[in-house]
């Protein structure tokens, strides 16, 4: 299905180049008395790299087709996070770059949503929130109340997420993995 480049929405994948991409970004660009253009970003699915380039807005692109899927988490090697598909019990392995530095969020059974290609994963989403349990904290301060002073907690996996003074050993948080910064208690 051929889409224009006015068209394309942040996450769609497309064919380009002979490789697999993702729009990071779409914007039009406007110059008084000339043509309209696009102003892409896009994502390798395959090494990671990252374009910009300037398209005719009437230009088309060939949408491509990926399957997304909710896998659970189950365990990582040194270079790879096993998952297993829920619906058929089929495990399958990811190389640890498409998850890079949030995986100190990964939990045991932890749900993903991985994007597949022609059956070969491709990208690897997190949930927006996830929840931790503190292993270590600092005790918390005599008269120091919720908004005024925050101390590091780390967490299970290998977070470090900046939380209030309330917290302790044990609890259980809520951490946003986009940011990576505490939301709650739970």
């Amino acid at each position: 299905m051929s889409t224009k480049a006015i068209d394309l929405r942040r996450g769609m994948t497309v064919n380009y180049k002979s490789g697999l991409w993702t729009i990071a970004d779409n914007q039009k660009v406007a110059k008084g008395n000339w043509r309209s253009s696009q102003v892409i970003q896009l994502k390798n699915l395959q090494t990671g790299q990252l374009i910009e380039e300037r398209f005719r807005t009437e230009e088309l692109f060939e949408q491509a087709y990926v399957e997304r899927k909710t896998m659970n988490y189950l365990y990582s090697d040194a270079t790879h996070h096993l998952l297993m598909d829920m619906q058929t019990f089929e495990e399958v392995r990811i190389p640890a770059e498409f998850i890079g530095p949030n995986s100190v969020y990964l939990t045991p059974n932890l749900e993903l949503v991985i994007g597949l290609a022609d059956g070969h994963p491709v990208t690897a989403d997190l949930p927006n929130t996830v929840e931790l349990v503190v292993e270590d904290t600092p005790p918390d301060l005599r008269g120091a109340t919720a908004t005024n002073s925050m101390k590091e907690a780390r967490c299970e996996g290998g977070a470090r997420v900046k939380v209030p003074s309330f917290v302790k050993n044990g609890d259980h948080l809520l951490v946003d993995t986009r940011t990576g910064e505490y939301v709650s208690r739970v």
